[in-house]
């Protein structure tokens, strides 16, 4: 019996130095493999994300894994993406597009850095209801809900960093693809970190595509249009942002942890 083997990558994505930011698996694949495929390696990987990409004329089409599903969008793992192609698998542009199914995507080089530009999150303020009182140890101070997540604010960094999630309710919501909370920072502009135990990720280490909804926000309350930010988890994740009307500019380092094989039969 022949074995099929892939290249899998694994890149620590919006880190300062290696060990932290959000580590993502990427697996560079000649076509596509079957969906439950995709699935079955994400879930062995155990990590928040595994993405995987397939050439196509004009660039690449990605998508991303959970270890307990496919979602709309995932930016940490769109920048370890962008990461093998650039210093691994030898793309020689400036600027990789992805098509996806959040729409097409561009990641640039900007020095040590990579830049994600994304669409822009519309949220709407919602009400604190009674349930959300149960979500976590401390009353927030206002509610938003986005297309795939709801935000919630409180009253300090001290307070974000030091709530505790209640994860069992919070993996009951079936509305949502998680619980984003932020608050103005002390040494940067915001502090966030997200939930989202309903799609197997207890606490992201960093959240991208959470930014999308972070960054007009604040734009609205701080009165500006860029922004440094820390994920506060417990391996912390360090984000420059940039609003841009209908887009956001997410830019941050990615380093290489490790590159491997897989075997697939």
């Amino acid at each position: 019996m022949s074995i099929m083997s892939n290249r899998i990558y694994q890149v620590d994505a919006f880190c300062k130095d290696l060990f932290s930011g959000n580590p993502a698996a990427v697996c560079p694949l000649e076509y596509w493999l079957e969906d439950q495929t995709m699935k079955n390696i994400a879930a062995e990987n155990n990590l928040a994300e595994t993405t995987f990409y397939v050439k196509e004329k004009d660039g690449f089409r990605i998508r991303w894994f959970t270890p307990e599903m496919e979602v709309d969008l995932c930016g940490h793992a769109t920048l370890a993406a962008a990461h093998v192609l650039f210093s691994h698998e030898g793309f020689s542009g400036n600027t990789i597009l992805f098509a996806s199914r959040s729409g097409e995507l561009k990641v640039s080089k900007k020095g040590d850095h990579l830049v994600l530009d994304f669409p822009v999150d519309h949220f709407k303020q919602v009400e604190i209801t009674a349930a959300m009182h149960q979500w976590f140890s401390t009353t927030p101070i206002e509610a938003y809900k986005g297309r795939s997540d709801y935000m919630l604010v409180f009253r300090s960094e001290e307070e974000v960093a030091g709530l505790r999630a209640d994860l069992a309710v919070l993996g009951r919501l079936t509305d949502c693809r998680g619980v984003i909370i932020t608050a103005k920072g002390e040494n940067v502009d915001f502090v966030s970190r997200f939930f989202a135990p309903q799609i197997g990720i207890a606490e992201d280490q960093v959240t991208g595509s959470a930014h999308t909804t972070l960054t007009p926000y604040w734009s609205q309350r701080l009165y500006q249009n860029e922004f440094e930010a820390i994920q506060l988890s417990p391996r912390k994740g360090y984000l420059h942002c940039r609003y841009a009307g209908e887009r956001i500019e997410i830019s941050g380092l990615a380093k290489t942890y490790l590159i491997g094989e897989i075997f697939l039969k």
